[in-house]
């Protein structure tokens, strides 16, 4: 039995259909491809659509960094910050102060 797909959907058809693949290289290999990406201002994935000639979403995206945080990394984070684990975006607050000071260490000793 086949199903329409709700017409609120139907943009996402093609993303579902794609298919990831992963590249098992050698690590030079991957540092250089991901220096070029971030050279162009391009994901590592967009890189590797670029040199393969595939198109490229023009699509603008929100720059920004992730970081995946399990409940026992927020108690440390908590105890680093002097605050309770429930209160993560404070948290989050002074992990961006970290990072933050973390590149302006690196610019201000270059």
């Amino acid at each position: 039995m086949s199903r329409k797909v709700p017409e609120k959907w139907q943009s996402s058809v093609k993303a579902v259909k794609a298919v990831q693949v992963a590249f098992d290289m050698d690590e030079k290999i991957q540092l250089t491809i991901r220096k070029d990406a971030l050279d162009a201002g391009l994901s590592p994935s967009e890189q590797i659509r670029n040199i393969l000639g595939l198109p490229i979403s023009k699509r603008p995206k929100r720059p920004r960094l992730t970081v995946s945080l399990a409940p026992d990394d927020y108690l440390l984070l908590a105890e680093k910050y002097q605050l309770q684990p429930e209160q993560q975006l404070e948290i989050k607050k002074k992990l961006m102060d970290d990072l933050i000071h973390y590149v302006t260490d690196q610019i201000n000793t270059d």
